[in-house]
């Protein structure tokens, strides 16, 4: 294939991983890869080049999401600055896991059928609690009702344990870390599915920062389709942020879930076949 249609078909390929990163805050290498895979990239490139891409992309689709008020900031910084280490650990090791980088697509496809199952339950309705009657002085002054604890699970550790493997995830993999950042935030911290898109997308751009130094520093970029990309992703994310902010949590759910299990499936059959051959 000559070097025109690559451009072309790439930048095709970047304008839908920008829809798909935008309206599920995943950074859209789940598109991008095995498409840049089919028409020619060897397998550690395909892993490598989607990362420039990425933040374009994330900021594109953050700066939407900014303007509606659906960023949990805290949320963001505190698990992006412990994924942005971690994400230089995760590029470091593409080059020492053996097979030519087919394990690695592989891993993608778990991670992604497991990322589509979660992301695809409707959450448990939880039984709101009653208010207590707490002895002595409170903030609320003594013998007060006080509310118990519950709603958003945001503690630092919680944050920063998501960060370190959603950052190892994206020097891996090239996905971005949102695969892991948006079960986890819409399971373990409790944010509602917009939200957790939304600040997922944010810590994405965050994390693909250090990936995508290291991995540039080690010649495993082709930015014969890490350009292309970069171009098609920014209006993809604007499109995609706007598609999520209309539609209703349930949907979402179930467009994340029939989407990435596809991918999933098609990551999983295209690399035994390499395997095979």
């Amino acid at each position: 294939m000559s070097d025109f249609w690559i451009v072309v078909i790439t930048t095709v390929a970047g304008v839908a991983t920008g829809v798909l990163s935008g309206m599920f805050g995943v950074g859209g290498a789940t598109i991008s890869t095995p498409a840049i895979r089919a028409i020619g990239a060897a397998p550690l490139a395909a892993v490598a080049s989607t990362l420039p891409p990425i933040l374009p992309s994330a900021l594109s689709g953050t700066i939407r999401y900014h303007r509606e008020g659906l960023i949990d900031v805290r949320v963001a910084i505190w698990t992006g600055a412990a994924g942005m280490f971690a994400a230089v650990g995760g590029a470091l090791l593409t080059d020492v896991i053996p097979g030519d980088g087919h394990p690695l697509m592989l891993l993608t496809a778990a991670l992604v059928g497991f990322s589509a199952y979660r992301l695809s339950r409707s959450p448990k309705i939880e039984e709101p609690r009653p208010a207590v009657l707490v002895e002595g002085e409170t903030d609320a002054g003594p013998g007060a009702l006080v509310e118990p604890r519950g709603g958003t699970r945001s503690e630092s550790w919680r944050l920063g344990t998501i960060g370190l493997v959603a950052g190892l995830m994206s020097g891996l993999l090239g996905i971005g870390g949102g695969l892991v950042m948006v079960p986890a935030f819409s399971g373990w911290v409790r944010l509602p599915i917009k939200a957790a898109l939304a600040t997922s997308l944010a810590c994405v751009g965050l994390l693909a920062i250090p990936a995508t130094i290291t991995h540039a520093a080690l010649g495993n970029i082709d930015w014969l389709y890490a350009l292309p990309l970069s171009v098609g992703v920014i209006p993809g994310a604007q499109l995609g942020a706007h598609l999520t902010i209309q539609s209703s949590d349930r949907l979402l759910r179930v467009m994340v879930g029939v989407v990435l299990g596809l991918i999933a499936a098609g990551y999983a059959i295209g690399e035994v076949l390499a395997l095979v051959d």
